[in-house]
């Protein structure tokens, strides 16, 4: 940003804040727009009849007149707009009715005049816009525009500012992106305009955090350029609420103290059993955990055969984390204690705080926790796991089994979901993690630690909302290329309803904005809590894909569409099976059965035929993946065909040959038991369904495009 362009906008700006107004009229949006380069067409302000006529005359030909009034953000609506007007006559008319429109409208709306602007050419109507979210801060639009953009809402949005790069992947990521490519003879339009006008939209919005929202609609794009015909500024009210934040060096230290502890607290311990306290205590030392355990209950004096202290303040030595299973109201104070004592983590179990509308006494937790440098987590949790350390810290069910998934949750319903997944799967994790209400840490936080930590190969994340959207991009940026994270954003019918000054702000719903960032981050979005989790389990157990070539080798013909349209449904490839490949599997499937891709082997072939096509679908460098559909029959029954697959499969992988490899079985209840075995086996298997095994392959690819293994965008 260059001084001058910078001062001309601070100015202007300045100056609608000191009359009080957060909308700017049309010809000060003009100056915005110059001083960011942004492409508008020629324009004038009349404030009579006789100027308007003497404007039009220096624009020459047509000319479009809007009606300029702080008061009507909307001019259409108002019948403040008339289109291709010409001649002297003609522009005094439209002159009078646009006024008299106005004022019909809003009797005491402030009207300055009317605008003159040059008539742009026909072409394709698209939105350039802005917009300040809640949870993203500020973020750009782009969609196709004039009356359809409320319409259809094809609209994207990414992060502001964004580079020309990412400007343009924009252009691809709407549903009509064949449109702007020329379509029906019609020629394509200048894309790079476009992208550029994307990216000053961005620059703007990223320079003055004041600006709320603007909108370029339409930008009027043709083959020699875009040009926005209209372009709309609306300042924020107040300025945004700044939040603490805090190094990565600051989050991972304090991580540490909480994940790998060498001393636990638990601050309302209890001897009772069906007592918070009594249960939280008994997982901690049941579980093995082989740190100090440090009971406090003024009450008692031994807990559970373990000395109990009065306060945390009377503990020896150094503690990682107090664990809180006292009421709300006992909160504060023994928080204060633990500040004194400098434990850097509270684990705040206890419930009865923002979730019950009790605000007041969270922001006092808060507050406290900023004066002692002590992180919080919750509070209205169930606890969180860290199986490594053998550390249940928790009221709920104990989970032991070790392995690499790392597993969030915003709720506790979900996150017991999660545990009983976890168990019934034999699902090894790294940690179960509860975040409640979110008073302080929160998922950018475990997201730091968690590509991080050596143990977690896999992150999935349930989420109702984000605390700092930005943080958490951050992060995932972070972490997205060395191990994959998933996410389930819960509340996707959150429309964004909200009252919006902007075609933009009133397209930018809550959902519409998660979909795209995440996806910007790199981040694995789920649809359901079920693939999330089955996300989770699986990504670790699959190998990454070197390529896009896809091969069905199915048993039953039916299976093989159903897996066809999943491949095509999770935006994969079906390899095209050239004539050579064609031939080899030819070799080992009857007349009767069907080569290309799905390659139908026919059910009733022995177990000879699945092991011959799938050697060769591993042997062939040109295929990266295999999508495997078997069918129950006597000739080859569920268990030969689990246990040739994974001996084959753990052939190849032992000669440096790790494809992928997905399988449904459809059969009798056989086929669960062999699902589990090629599971364990590192071939990922489900019983009864097409879907699933092709999902789970599908986010192993999206994972893999977003990590920069396969080239091409995520």
């Amino acid at each position: 940003m260059t001084e001058d362009r910078a001062l001309r906008v601070r100015e202007l700006l300045d100056a609608v804040r000191a009359e009080g107004r957060t909308a700017l009229t049309a010809p000060e949006g003009k100056v915005i727009a110059d001083a960011y380069g942004i492409a508008v067409p020629g324009e004038e302000l009349a404030r009579d009849a006789d100027e308007a006529v003497a404007c039009a005359a220096r624009l020459g030909g047509s000319v479009v007149m809007k009606i300029v009034s702080a008061d009507i953000l909307h001019k259409t609506d108002a019948g403040g707009v008339i289109v291709g007007v010409e001649g002297a006559a003609d522009v005094r008319a439209a002159f009078r009715e646009i006024v008299e429109n106005a004022r019909a409208y809003d009797i005491r709306a402030r009207i300055e005049g009317v605008q003159i602007q040059e008539l742009l050419p026909r072409g394709q109507e698209v939105i350039v816009g802005a917009v300040t979210d809640p949870t993203f801060g500020k973020v750009v639009a782009f969609g196709l525009g004039g009356v359809l953009v409320e319409v259809l809402k094809d609209v994207t949005f990414r992060l502001a500012p964004v580079d020309p790069d990412e400007a343009l992947s924009m252009l691809d990521s709407i549903r009509a992106a064949e449109i702007l490519r020329g379509v029906r003879g019609a020629p394509p339009v200048d894309r790079g305009a476009i992208a550029e006008q994307i990216r000053r939209v961005s620059e703007l919005v990223a320079d003055f955090p004041e600006i709320a929202e603007v909108d370029l609609n339409p930008v009027i794009a043709t083959p020699k350029g875009a040009v926005a015909a209209d372009i709309r500024v609306i300042l924020a009210e107040s300025d945004p609420t700044q939040r603490r934040t805090y190094t990565r060096a600051e989050i991972l230290t304090s991580m540490r103290r909480l994940m790998e502890p060498s001393s636990v607290a638990v601050i309302g311990a209890s001897n009772e059993p069906g007592k918070i306290g009594n249960a939280v205590l008994r997982n901690l030392i049941d579980g093995g955990f082989s740190g100090e355990i440090h009971p406090v209950n003024p009450k008692a004096d031994d807990i559970l055969g373990r000395k109990a202290y009065r306060s945390v303040t009377d503990i020896p030595g150094e503690v990682d984390v107090a664990v809180f299973a006292v009421p709300a109201p006992a909160v504060a104070a023994a928080l204060e204690e633990v500040g004194r004592k400098h434990i850097p983590n509270a684990v705040l179990i206890p419930s009865g705080f923002a979730e019950t509308g009790e605000h007041a006494l969270q922001d006092e937790l808060v507050a406290i926790g900023e004066r002692y440098g002590i992180r919080l987590l919750g509070p209205n949790i169930y606890g969180y796991y860290s199986t490594w350390q053998d550390l249940c810290a928790t009221f709920c069910t104990p989970y032991d089994v070790k392995g690499g998934v790392a597993l969030t949750s915003q709720s506790g319903g979900i996150g017991m979901a999660i545990l009983g997944f976890a168990r019934t799967t034999k699902t090894g994790v790294s940690a179960i993690v509860g975040l409640g209400n979110k008073s302080d840490l929160d998922e950018d936080d475990l997201l730091t630690w968690f590509g991080e930590d050596p143990r977690t190969q896999c992150i999935a994340m349930h989420l109702e909302d984000l605390k700092d959207g930005r943080a958490f991009v951050e992060a995932a940026r972070t972490t997205v290329p060395k191990k994959p994270v998933v996410v389930l954003k819960a509340g996707r019918t959150a429309a964004g309803a909200r009252a919006a000054g902007s075609h933009t702000g009133a397209l930018a719903g809550d959902d519409a904005v998660y979909d795209d960032i995440l996806k910007q981050a790199g981040v694995i979005r789920a649809p359901g809590l079920n693939d999330m989790l089955e996300y989770a389990r699986a990504l670790p157990v699959l190998p990454t894909p070197q390529g896009d070539n896809i091969v069905i080798i199915t048993g039953a013909g039916g299976s093989g569409v159903l897996l066809s349209d999943a491949v095509t449904d999770n935006g994969l490839s079906l390899m095209e099976i050239p004539p050579d490949l064609d031939a080899s599997f030819r070799e080992f499937i009857p007349p009767f059965g069907a080569a290309g891709n799905p390659v139908d082997i026919t059910g009733g072939e022995p177990p000879s035929t699945y092991e011959a096509t799938i050697r060769l679908g591993l042997s062939d460098p040109r295929i990266h993946a295999l999508v495997l559909g078997y069918w129950h029959t006597i000739v080859t029954p569920p268990m030969v065909f689990a246990e040739l697959t994974a001996r084959v499969v753990a052939e190849f992988r032992e000669r440096g040959v790790a494809k992928p490899v997905v399988a449904s079985l459809a059969g009798d209840v056989e086929v669960e038991e062999a699902c589990q075995y090629l599971y364990e086996r590192g071939v990922v298997a489900y019983p009864y369904t097409t879907e699933k095994p092709v999902a789970v392959l599908g986010a192993k690819y999206r994972w893999a495009r977003a990590a920069g293994l396969l080239g091409g965008g995520s």
